[in-house]
């Protein structure tokens, strides 16, 4: 049986302030395999939820470098484990611009579809834009961003509406 928690996004928001600059050593660093974005968003999403669904290909954890799933790294994984889940762990809806929220996250894209980087919200204006939404990731290890400096094609915005774990 499983139960709905909370998402404690002042968790997500302090893990990502701490390692914004730094590698927590319990995670493989994954900037010389194609990017330590989601790795690292990942991360944060665990420090806010503390659950992980240990389904093996499509759920949703890490034990080591050796033993994880794609979703652990992957974006394109990473947003079709939240958007699909039903099961232990967090889970998303796609939203616009406007309800994102501190400890959701961002997926920036090409215009063929491709999402490459995955970001985790850190601040938002009262009404949420590109001019006031501020960021922290790796890969290109940032703190507190401006949304407005990236440059792409394509933005997903994911909410974390909440988590569920065993009773």
């Amino acid at each position: 049986m499983l139960a709905q928690v909370n998402y404690e996004r002042d968790r997500v928001l302090s893990y990502a302030n701490k390692w914004a600059f730094r590698r927590n050593p319990k995670y493989l660093d994954f900037s010389g395999f194609g990017g330590d974005c989601t790795n690292f968003a990942s991360q944060c999403i665990h420090a806010g939820s503390n659950v992980m669904n240990f389904t093996p290909v499509h759920g949703w954890y890490y034990t080591n470098a050796d033993n994880r799933t794609p979703s652990w790294t992957g974006v394109q994984y990473l947003y079709q484990f939240l958007i699909s889940n039903r099961g232990a762990g967090p889970f998303a809806e796609k939203i616009p611009i406007e309800k994102i929220m501190p400890a959701d996250i961002i997926q920036l894209g090409r215009e063929s579809g491709e999402f490459y980087h995955s970001l985790v919200v850190i601040e938002t204006g009262e009404v949420p834009s590109a001019d006031n939404i501020l960021v922290t990731t790796h890969s290109f290890d940032a703190n507190r961003r401006p949304l407005n400096t990236y440059r792409f094609e394509k933005i997903r915005f994911l909410h974390i509406s909440g988590v569920r774990q065993n009773r």
